[in-house]
């Protein structure tokens, strides 16, 4: 019985915490940021890179590759694909570049609404009473009786 009450406690409280905003965004965020990564990769590879290629006399980097050789009498070389890392670290850049100007972007958003909130909640002075209006007006003409 009590391994049924717990089971039914954990079943309860995993579903409150799945269903809370922040669990859901973040699982929106990371397939979205999958997708965006595959489309980062494809400009990449097929669009910056051969790009690029062409003003270093149609290299292609996917084309550098070290053979470093095996020890102890194995026949086949061992490649360094220092193309393909290239590509990865140009891949990591434009990413990082996109994420940060996304956030810059996000914050900017915040901060005006943050801005507007501010104005909207600055309450107006209240409106002077009959009796406050009558002891200006007193105040006033003391004054010029003074003066």
């Amino acid at each position: 019985m009590k391994k049924m009450s717990f089971i039914k406690k954990f079943a309860s409280e995993f579903r409150e915490f799945a269903v809370k905003g922040s669990v859901i965004d973040l699982a929106v965020g990371v397939m979205i940021g999958g997708a965006f990564s595959k489309i980062v990769s494809s400009f990449v590879n097929d669009v910056a890179t051969p790009f690029i290629g062409m003003f270093l006399g149609g290299v292609d980097f996917k084309d550098w590759v070290i053979h470093l050789p095996r020890l102890f009498g194995q026949e086949e070389p061992i490649d360094l694909n220092i193309g393909v890392f290239v590509n990865t670290v140009i891949e990591f850049f434009i990413l990082a570049l996109i994420v940060f100007l996304f956030v810059k972007l996000i914050n900017r958003l915040k901060r005006i609404s943050k801005k507007d909130e501010e104005k909207k909640e600055e309450p107006k002075p209240p409106e002077p009473t009959k009796e406050e209006l009558l002891l200006a007006e007193i105040r006033d003409i003391l004054k010029e009786r003074q003066g």
